[in-house]
């Protein structure tokens, strides 16, 4: 195994947004590219990992202040992921019901010891192995601390001629916690503190950003974002710019195939125009909704980063106002935004209906059965649904940020470049515009709507072109 990817979460073992469906993805197409590499994510008690059978590979203690949390590293028997899986299994810190939060979306409490223990395992594992990866590629702040702990902690000291990688999926979460709570380190040189500093914490994604070889955002834009407002770290990543680089990810191009999706109930044949029109119908059963109106969904985790909480104003206004537009919600969070679009639901039966929950089969229905979908993000380091959505015929409405501005173009811009709507400001009158831009386009231009359907499920955004950019990367740190 030349490259193990460490990260929270891996498609379909563990999943709550994009930093999943990227892990479970690259690995794949590195080893389709010839580039052996294997993954690991703490076990959780989910229902995948559950459904798997796992041999033990490695056990060990971690030490923990002046307790040892006992540990075995778990490989997956099948190999039904294409590529090395494997769990690392810390009873009382991840055989819970969900990854970061309960299910009841309360976020569990003991973060810092968890993913300290976490990546000592891994590192312990990896330090008592027969030979040892040749690049250690770590994913944001849960494995912030592995690219300093190999350097500056003697138990792992035999690790640190190992290049590393920090790819940072989300800059928003740092990791950080008090210089009180250090004694739950490891042992490291007292003189590299600094290196574990910002703003008076110990901030594993600082760490991550200071003493990895390599740093990689998931898109250009986000990127440049980082550098103009990243929470206090602007300039980190100007200091650190000499080895940063953005790679826009990919999607799964054998997960998300409308042709082969057995997910959706009516896959693509010949007819994009009755393929779309089966899969409304069923969508227009399951909420309750017009099917002769433009659909518009929203899927993901409701939270601010997200921009969700513009969404039922922007709705209310919208609906309100008259406009023929049928309106559909997946995805949980914050109770207070689950609370408000339940409310919403009650108000406009038959025009807005939601689902508060996850529910991946579903994700795929909508992507297949909706007509735009909107992505209002405050912060979108890459978007992923996005390119679901244009690969399913979908055309997205999304805030100029990040990832989102990088994959979509205006309809409105020259030299017919464009595969979506866009709007700049975090305002109800820009929200709001963009749907009103969308409804225009299904019933007023209904030859240019249907053109730029077909078009965007033509875009090739599949894994093998990041795939590439990351190759050259591992190519240029161990040569």
């Amino acid at each position: 195994m030349k490259i193990l990817h460490i990260s929270a979460e891996c498609y379909p073992a563990a999943k709550t947004g994009g930093l999943g469906d990227v892990v479970g993805a690259l690995p794949k197409y590195l080893n389709k590219a010839g580039v052996s590499t294997g993954v690991i994510i703490p076990k959780y008690r989910l229902k995948w990992i559950e459904s798997h059978h796992f041999t033990t590979v490695y056990r060990g203690a971690v030490r923990l202040h002046n307790r040892y949390v006992p540990f075995s590293i778990e490989q997956e028997s099948g190999n039904s992921l294409e590529f090395p899986f494997f769990v690392a299994n810390i009873p009382g810190l991840f055989d819970r019901p969900g990854i970061y939060a309960d299910p009841s979306g309360y976020t569990y409490n003991d973060e810092v010891e968890r993913y300290l223990c976490f990546q000592q395992a891994v590192l312990q594992w990896l330090v008592n192995s027969p030979s040892y990866p040749m690049v250690l590629h770590c994913h944001d702040h849960h494995t912030g601390l592995i690219p300093f702990m190999i350097k500056h902690c003697p138990e792992y000291g035999a690790l640190r001629h190992i290049p590393t990688v920090f790819t940072i999926h989300n800059g928003a979460y740092h990791g950080a916690f008090s210089w009180r709570n250090m004694y739950l380190m490891p042992f490291f040189d007292g003189n590299a503190r600094g290196l574990l500093d910002w703003a008076d914490t110990i901030c594993p994604l600082a760490a991550g950003v200071k003493n990895a070889w390599r740093v990689t955002t998931v898109s250009p834009s986000y990127l440049e974002e980082l550098r103009q407002d990243s929470h206090g770290m602007e300039w980190l990543f100007w200091h650190e710019q000499h080895k940063c680089a953005g790679i826009l990810n990919g999607i799964d191009a054998q997960v998300w195939d409308p042709r082969a999706d057995p997910f959706i109930a009516y896959p693509l044949r010949d007819s994009v125009e009755t393929y779309k029109a089966e899969n409304k119908r069923i969508l227009a059963q399951r909420f309750n909704i017009d099917p002769s109106m433009p659909l518009i969904s929203f899927i993901g985790r409701l939270v601010n980063e997200k921009g969700v909480d513009l969404l039922p104003d922007a709705y209310a206004r919208v609906l309100q106002s008259g406009m023929r537009v049928a309106l559909i919600l997946e995805g949980t969070g914050e109770p207070r935004l689950q609370d408000a679009f339940r409310h919403l639901a009650q108000q406009f039966r038959g025009r807005f209906d939601c689902t508060i929950e996850y529910n991946e089969a579903l994700a795929h229905q909508i992507y297949a059965g909706s007509d735009f979908l909107i992505m209002p993000s405050r912060i979108e380091p890459c978007g992923l649904n996005q390119m679901y959505a244009m690969r399913y015929g979908t055309i997205p409405i999304v805030r100029s940020v990040g990832g989102l501005k990088d994959t979509v173009p205006d309809i409105g811009e020259p030299s017919g470049i464009g595969r979506g709507i866009r709007f700049n400001n975090f305002s109800l009158e820009d929200a709001s515009m963009a749907i009103y831009r969308a409804a225009d386009l299904y019933y007023n231009h209904r030859d240019d709507f249907d053109l730029l359907r077909s078009k965007v499920m033509q875009i090739d955004f599949s894994w093998e072109r990041a795939a590439g950019h990351y190759i050259h990367i591992y190519e240029e740190m161990t040569r």
